[in-house]
């Protein structure tokens, strides 16, 4: 397989994506981040266009942003500039994903955690194996779910979006589709295969303008993001990132061991 972080291929009016860093779970580096970006922004004007399906690489989804790249060692102030920019292009991201005028389709297998999950919820339809598994962990790293909260509470409501962020675990595929993270739920691969395939001519069977005007409808139903929230949501990200929390967990989360918070509650 080749090694560009980012695999495009297109059929016809078909464009397929695949995050291709399968070593890192499809994590979110400054290269696949760049490379999705270009994406979005070539496909806003490609009327020839029709479908979006994004998927990911040995069996993963996304396991969200790359925590090496949350982590540099940087001096405080640099460090907080460097993650106000990161959280407001992520913000970005979700939103010029949502807003292509091709209908979008994830097909997850494997983890979709933090950001990951974030481009599911952003996606118009959200397909799924047996074996897909989501997260919004950010808390348990010592960070916020910021930009992909609006997301979730879009796809799944208030109050499953709350449960999500605040405890943090890790939910099933058969759960995600009974709080509407995803659509529908396929046994193993093979099988979500043949789903999205159906799926996709399902989408071609509409005309390509009117599938526009109805995501445009869509959109004018009311936007995901409140105003205001995503510069918010940037510079909380930011301040976490600097609190000494997310240095703690963060490299707990790497060496597989409890974060000191836990420990301060064992006695």
């Amino acid at each position: 397989m080749s090694d560009k972080p980012l695999l495009v291929t297109r059929h016809g009016g078909l464009v397929r994506a695949v995050l291709n860093r399968p070593a890192r779970r499809n994590a979110l580096n400054g290269a696949l981040s760049a490379d999705i970006d270009a994406l979005l922004a070539g496909l806003r004007e490609d009327r020839s266009a029709r479908v979006l399906v994004l998927s990911g690489a040995g069996g993963h989804f996304c396991a969200g942003l790359d925590l090496d790249e949350v982590g540099a060692p940087l001096p405080e102030e640099q460090r907080m500039a460097a993650q106000l920019e990161r959280n407001r292009a992520i913000g970005a991201r979700f939103a010029a994903l949502a807003s292509l005028p091709q209908v979008v389709i994830s097909a997850v297998q494997g983890s979709a955690f933090a950001g990951g999950l974030g481009f599911v919820c952003a996606a118009d339809i959200a397909l799924a194996a047996a074996d897909a598994r989501f997260a919004a962990p950010e808390v348990r790293r010592g960070l916020v779910a910021a930009q992909i909260l609006p997301w979730i509470v879009r796809r799944t409501g208030r109050s499953q979006a709350a449960r999500m962020v605040l405890q943090g675990h890790v939910m099933d595929a058969a759960e995600a589709a009974r709080i509407g993270l995803v659509h529908q739920v396929a046994p193993d691969a093979a099988a979500l295969d043949a789903l999205v395939e159906a799926t996709v001519a399902d989408v071609l069977q509409g005309a390509p303008g009117a599938l526009a005007e109805t995501k445009a409808m869509l959109a004018a139903l009311g936007g995901a993001v409140p105003e205001g929230y995503a510069e918010a949501g940037a510079r909380a990200f930011a301040r976490c990132t600097t609190s000494g929390e997310a240095d703690e967990g963060i490299a707990a989360f790497k060496a597989r061991r409890a974060p000191a918070w836990l420990a301060d509650q064992s006695g």
